[in-house]
């Protein structure tokens, strides 16, 4: 099932507000966030429109929490944050994703909740190639 409102779902100029296609997983899509405050923050966003994790069978749920668990993987070997963070959120979007959002000591908002969009730090379309590039290499 797709939602024509959901950037997740159709992709293109929905999805350019926020987020760069970097490739697809076992059940999901991985996403580079725009913003890049926190270095290498991510989003894994399940394959369906589906809302609420309780949506998911056994199965797809256990698939989709491997797909989250490769990329935070890939996210300390590219850029060894000293924790990710993990957010579901999604009052206004209701298609099931998480953010993986690197925190790194000594840095704004450690020790405290992330900021969803400070909308600070955007990068040149190269810099975003390269970091992409980076991921792909350490998904194993």
């Amino acid at each position: 099932m797709k939602d024509e409102n959901c950037g997740y779902c159709m992709g293109g100029e929905l999805l350019d507000k926020f987020g760069i296609p970097i490739c697809k997983l076992g059940v999901s899509d991985l996403v580079l966030f725009k913003e890049q405050s926190k270095k290498g923050r991510c989003i894994v966003a399940y394959k369906d429109h589906v809302s609420e994790i309780v949506d998911l069978s056994e199965e797809e749920r256990n698939a989709f929490f491997a797909d989250v668990n490769k990329v935070a993987k890939a996210i300390h070997k590219a850029f060894s944050p000293d924790k990710v963070n993990y957010g579901a959120y999604g009052d206004t979007g209701s298609h099931l994703h998480m953010h993986l959002v690197p925190k790194y000591k000594d840095s704004e908002e450690w020790g405290s909740t992330f900021d969803m969009n400070p909308q600070k730090t955007f990068l040149s379309e190269n810099e975003y190639k390269e970091m992409i590039e980076l991921i792909k290499a350490n998904l194993e």
